[in-house]
């Protein structure tokens, strides 16, 4: 069990409930940034052995290096065990190179991760290559935990007996695992992708009409995938369409896009602050980090 949960000052959202749920202090990594870029932290000056950060890695790239920060810091600072909680992890997408010459990005951000950290604690990382998060920090703890069900759980609240519908075949262990636990319909799509914001998505062979259906995803981004899912969905006739994501990026105007392909109603997981947040994930961070 943690004796402490440390976390970035613009993470209030999630480590203030989190802290009080495991019932531990909650300390705060101070920023400063300085007019050419760089960021100055100010941790706690004594840390207990064993510390939680917390740190979700939407935006990255001005994340990753305070992250390191932080966490050799901790480590200076007093913490022994010292494990990330990060709701969103980034560069996971790019396992392989499909290019000559292209880096693999989740090999080599989960080795520096794996160097600076005892455990890795993540939702629905983009791991469809690999086994387990414990390939992508190796020698360490990399536990993988799911939003899924609580999606799933929330869609059936919220919607008349939905079809949950996973945009593409990477999507399908989502749906699956959503729709089980409240004994609904579920499929897939098939999705092609000519660039990132081009897609061709083909329906599932089922009647969708004067049904409500759920789209369910790991992370939405541009947004794209879903709108021309929901476009073809709203055309076959379906009496409503929702979207329900675990990470919520949203760039630009995806949510607006989304809206004029016909969605009535976009719901996220807090792990990205965003206006669509509807489900919390701190039992589910909470349990990870008292086990």
């Amino acid at each position: 069990m943690i004796e402490l949960l440390l976390a970035f000052d613009d993470e209030a959202h999630l480590a203030t409930p989190l802290a009080g749920a495991l019932g531990v202090p909650l300390q705060w990594v101070a920023r400063h940034r300085f007019p050419d870029g760089e960021s100055r932290l100010r941790l706690p000056p004594q840390l207990p052995p064993r510390v939680a950060l917390l740190r979700g890695l939407q935006r990255p790239n001005e994340k990753l290096v305070e992250l390191m920060i932080a966490a050799l810091a901790a480590r200076e600072l007093g913490a022994e065990r010292l494990t990330l909680v990060c709701p969103y992890l980034a560069y996971m997408r790019q396992d392989m190179a499909f290019q000559p010459g292209e880096a693999v990005s989740q090999r080599h951000v989960g080795r520096a991760l794996a160097a600076w950290f005892d455990a890795v604690i993540t939702v629905d990382p983009h791991l469809h290559r690999v086994a387990s998060m414990d390939e992508v920090v190796p020698g360490r703890r990399g536990v993988a935990l799911s939003a899924a069900p609580l999606l799933g759980a929330w869609a059936a609240r919220h919607a008349q007996r939905p079809l949950l519908l996973g945009p593409d075949e990477e999507a399908a262990p989502w749906v699956r695992s959503a729709a089980l636990a409240q004994g609904l319909e579920h499929a897939t799509c098939v999705k092609q992708r000519s660039g990132d914001r081009e897609v061709r998505v083909a329906l599932p062979d089922l009647d969708v009409a004067g049904r409500e259906v759920v789209l369910i995803d790991d992370v939405a981004s541009t947004g794209r995938t879903l709108a021309v899912t929901a476009e073809a969905l709203v055309a076959r006739g379906a009496a409503a369409v929702d979207v329900a994501v675990t990470h919520a990026l949203f760039v630009d105007d995806a949510l607006a896009h989304l809206a004029r392909a016909g969605v009535r109603h976009v719901w996220s997981t807090d792990s990205v602050v965003h206006a669509s947040n509807a489900v919390s994930l701190v039992p589910l961070l909470a349990d990870a980090l008292r086990g």
